[in-house]
Order: C-alpha cells, then structure tokens, then sequence
C-alpha cells in the first residue's frame, strides 16, 4: 500500500520521539505518538519512564496542555495500543474517550497480552484503523521486544571494544593502559547496559578482570549479571558474588559440575546468587538451553561482553542477534592481548541494517545478524 507523503512523515516523527524513551522503558518497547488535526500536529508524546503513561496517553495530555480537541483527529503510533490493565489503564480506552476519528499503527503488538486485542477494540468502538505505515522501521526500534514476544528467548546483543589490529586488551594493565576504547565509548556502554535486562560475560572473564557488570550510573536500573561457568570455578570472593544484595547475579553451569562439586553449588546459592544448571555441549554450557533458561527468568534483551571465546561461540551457534563492535585508532602490536581476529577467522557473517557512529574518536559499528 502507497501512503501519503504527509502521513509518512507524521509516523517518522512518531518514530524519532520513541527513541528518547530508549534505556528508560524497558522492558517495555520504545514507542512514540503524534497526533494531528487539520493538517496541524496537535499532540505529541513517547513512552518516557516504565510503568509511567503511555506514548498515546502522553500525546492525548499534550493536546490538552496547548488547549486541542483530539476530537476527529488522527493518531499515529509506532505500536499497536495496548488493551489491558497492567502498571497503567488501557490506551484504547484513552484513544476512545479522547474521540479520534483514525489511528495509523506501525506494526501490531505480538505480546499474547495484545496480540491484535488492541486494534480491534478500536475498530469495535468505530474508529478506522491502518497497520503498516512505516512497519520496517518501527520492527527495527524494537526488534528484541518483537522476538522476546515471539519465541520468549532474549535478543543477544554482543559487544567488544578492538584496536585496529584486533586486540582486545593491553598485555600489561595499568592506570594509562586500562581501557582499548575511549571515556565517550564506554559512557555508550553504560547506556547499553541500562537497555539490557541481563549482562553476560564467560569465567575467563571473571577469573581476569573481577568486573562489577553494572551500568553506571544504574539511574534504577539493575540488570543480572550472568556468568556461564562450565566448571564452576568462580571465586566465592570476586566482585559479582560480593554484591548479589545490590544486583542480581545468575551463574549458569553444567550437570556434571554439579554433580562433581555440589558444595560449591550450594555456597554460590547461599551468596545470593541464581544458579541455572544446563547440559553439557562439547565440555561448555550449552547456549540454546541457557538461553532460554534467561528468557523464562524475564531477560528480553542480554549484553553479551566476553570474552572473545564466549563471543565467538554465540555466533558459530547461530545466536547472536546484534554486534556492537567499538574500534579504537590503535595499532597495540605486541604491546596487546586477546587478538579476536584469531578466534573468528573461521567465521563468516555479514552484518545486516549497519550502522556507524564516531564516538570523540573511536567508531562504533552496530549491525544485525539476521534480516528484519
């Protein structure tokens, strides 16, 4: 179906106001909303907080605030409204009540909450509905949300930061050798984080670099942290296992470590941590059983940080779903570790909706691994 310039740019405004809920809403889905009577936007609103009002809701108050009837107006919003009571009233009932005459939807809502309920309440209550305008953009603001609906297990985001040459890490750590990428990078990091309801790294990680696995500042928000330890070797005394009374901690292991060293399974246990116990694959935690071990526990959106082993086997499994790969202007040489470039040289895969930011410096390239 063609659309009207005009409404194509009114669903692309939409579209721009729900990315400024990103890393506030989730895990509900960004979304925006306009609204527009006589040619003129009259309404304006996304989704700002969760558990806080609606993009629909939003925009029906921001009429009212410059002192507009939405009465006959037209309504376009980037996902289908909701029809249910959770932490907020229905926004069919506030479309309703607010009279609009047509409402333009992006993409319908694929939670078993929605599912099409929504856009039928409005059609029953006789306003026209249309779905589509805009659909692949509105699929790419929100793919995790859409696959999390669909098969309950999380959207796999993996995130490294290289030198040019590959390098993962200085050899030798220090207070001016620390960090590959920049200040400007890792502050996107820590927004990353915020998105993310889950942040997973491998043992070899913790055993490395004891890292906290926060997003910092959290601005309320407290993602597990994850970590697969096929062997269960994770230090009782390391930093994740010291703070799981500040932020959940999930350690996810094989049967036959259980069986071999139940004790330690126990004391990880009675430290505050989740433990998830998968079968073994090829000696390593099997992913596909992790993953959807994460998923039944509400984790829609997982950083997958390393390292580059645990890297590369989400993508030779075929379970990555995002790549965030931050390159800093540096050639380390022999002065780095971890060449990633060894443990994907067999690997082959291209990056689909690529993106790339220059961050004070270093670049950042995002892209998807399978088509939207």
């Amino acid at each position: 179906m063609e659309y009207a310039r005009q409404d194509i740019n009114y669903m692309k405004r939409a579209l721009k106001h729900a990315t400024r809920g990103i890393g506030y809403v989730e895990p509900n889905p960004a979304v925006g909303c306009v609204i527009v009577k006589g040619n003129q936007i009259i309404g304006q609103g996304w989704h700002k907080k969760f558990g806080d009002a609606h993009a629909e809701v939003n925009a029906i108050e921001d009429c009212k605030e410059i002192g507009a009837n939405p009465k006959d107006s037209t309504m376009f919003v980037t996902l289908e409204p909701c029809c249910h009571h959770g932490k907020t009233p229905p926004c069919t009932k506030a479309i309703i009540d607010a009279k609009v005459k047509k409402v333009f939807i992006a993409i319908a809502d694929p939670s078993e909450h929605v599912g099409g309920k929504g856009i039928e309440q409005l059609k029953e209550a006789g306003l026209e509905v249309d779905i589509g305008l805009c659909q692949h953009e509105a699929k790419l603001l929100n793919p995790w949300f859409i696959k999390y609906a669909q098969t309950k297990r999380p959207w796999t985001i993996l995130k490294w930061a290289q030198s040019i040459d590959g390098k993962l890490a200085y050899a030798n750590i220090d207070d001016e050798h620390r960090w590959i990428s920049n200040a400007t990078s890792r502050k996107d990091v820590h927004a990353l984080r915020r998105q993310c309801q889950g942040i997973l790294v491998g043992i070899n990680t913790i055993l490395a670099d004891d890292p906290q696995l926060t997003p910092r500042p959290p601005r309320g928000k407290k993602p597990a942290r994850i970590v697969l330890d096929s062997n269960l070797r994770i230090p009782l005394t390391c930093t994740v296992m010291r703070t799981t009374k500040s932020f959940p901690t999930i350690v996810i292991t094989t049967h036959q470590a259980v069986s071999e060293n139940p004790k330690k399974a126990d004391r990880i246990f009675e430290k505050g941590a989740e433990v998830i116990v998968v079968p073994s694959l090829d000696g390593k935690c099997d992913l596909t059983v992790a993953l959807d071990g994460l998923g039944d526990r509400g984790i829609a959106q997982l950083l997958v940080e390393g390292g580059r082993e645990v890297i590369a086997s989400f993508i030779r499994s075929h379970l990555a779903d995002e790549a965030r790969i931050y390159i800093a202007p540096k050639f380390l040489g022999p002065d780095g570790d971890a060449d990633i470039t060894e443990t994907l040289i067999d690997i082959t895969a291209d990056l689909k909706h690529t993106s790339v930011t220059n961050l004070d410096g270093d670049t950042c390239i995002r892209g998807l691994f399978k088509d939207i």
